[in-house]
């Protein structure tokens, strides 16, 4: 018999939590997140996305042990403003059994319905920065920080309970040696000049902070027509802010401005904390912070984490000069592979941007979604 139990106390809440870390005990590609930043994300007092969001957390138990878990996650924003009366599920790990699938998302449509929302998707967090999609290929590729990882059963469980593709989501990657300077070094000094662009580079974090907020007012606005996207608030740039940018090396953040000073488009970049992640088992201490420092100091593979260019410049080559900075950083840091994030299938924009860099794809995701 299956009971599902939610997770609405701290040791509960740390059970949803700890569960994948046995569910993929030992297992080669999967990266376990560090504990205490999940709770901090699930916690209502510290995270601003529960301004706009509601969440509910769901255990599955079998024979007294826990078999799966769930989110189901509504973000009013995307309800009231975008009109999509949907209900997410995301966060969801489970053994190799349709059964304990089944009963945790019953509780996922059970909240959609009381709310009289019409469809489910999933898996998919809060808001666009969190992570997406269920992996349908690349199982044997290490995950990275930023995305889940899965078993190939994932899939077969939606299939089967009547789930269809919503969003195809890709991830690639090129080695630094199929980078061709010569798309982009000459193109570089012709763009700034004609548009009197300037990048600005940074070597210390605390320099960064000033136009964190002008980056995050950018991100919305040149991501504003992708089908899924909704905007960030303003108490989440300030969560974010202090959440991620001191985990980022300044060299890795590029800015763009024009002779106004105004920012034009922004770069980030991370370092890959895949193997650092793994070697500190979800936790920072006593020596979890010493492998994320080593990683972030030496590791020689990057992750292109968000690139946003005002619509007004994003047919004008404005990647040519990104391309340039991040040329000279990678090469004074002996890096020798650039990762890229999931990136919708139909965002042929970013693909375009790529492709003279024979970029391949080595893992797919995708959002499922079901009529309530």
């Amino acid at each position: 018999m299956i009971t599902i139990v939610e997770a609405n106390t701290k040791e509960l809440l740390t059970a949803f939590v700890k569960f994948p870390f046995e569910l993929y005990k030992n297992h080669p590609y999967w990266v376990p997140p560090l504990i205490n930043d999940e709770m901090e994300t699930f916690d209502k007092s510290k995270n601003p996305v529960f301004a706009s969001a509601d969440a509910h957390f769901y255990l599955a138990y079998k024979d007294n042990k826990i078999v799966g878990r769930i989110a189901a996650i509504i973000n009013w924003d995307e309800v009231n403003k975008q009109q999509k009366k949907k209900v997410r599920f995301g966060w969801w790990d489970v053994i190799d059994d349709i059964e304990v699938t089944k009963a945790l998302l019953e509780k996922v449509y059970e909240f959609g319905k009381k709310n009289n929302l019409e469809y489910v998707e999933g898996p998919m967090g809060f808001s666009n920065l969190d992570k997406v999609g269920v992996l349908t290929e690349g199982f044997d590729e290490i995950g990275s920080m930023i995305t889940w990882y899965n078993y190939p059963y994932y899939k077969e469980h939606l299939e089967k309970l009547g789930y269809v593709k919503e969003k195809e989501y890709l991830e690639n990657r090129f080695p630094m040696s199929n980078v061709k300077t010569e798309f982009f070094i000459k193109p570089n000094e012709l763009i700034k000049k004609r548009y009197q662009l300037t990048p600005v580079n940074f070597t210390k974090t605390k320099d960064i902070m000033p136009y964190v907020d002008k980056m995050f007012d950018l991100f919305n606005s040149s991501y504003a027509d992708l089908s899924s996207f909704v905007a960030i608030t303003d108490a989440q740039k300030e969560y974010f802010k202090k959440k991620y940018i001191s985990f980022i090396n300044p060299e890795y953040i590029k800015f763009i401005m024009d002779k106004d000073d105004n920012m034009i488009a922004f770069s980030i970049v991370m370092p890959s904390f895949s193997e650092a992640l793994q070697k500190a088992k979800g936790k920072l201490f006593p020596f979890g912070f010493y492998h994320l420092l080593k990683a972030k100091n030496n590791s020689k593979d990057v992750l292109f984490y968000l690139i946003g260019i005002d619509p007004e410049y994003q047919s004008k080559g404005v990647t040519a000069i990104i391309f340039s900075e991040y040329n000279i950083t990678f090469r004074q840091k002996g890096i020798q592979n650039c990762i890229r994030t999931p990136e919708l299938e139909d965002n042929h924009a970013i693909h375009n941007m790529w492709k003279h860099f024979d970029p391949v794809t080595f893992k797919r995701r995708r959002t499922y979604k079901l009529d309530l």
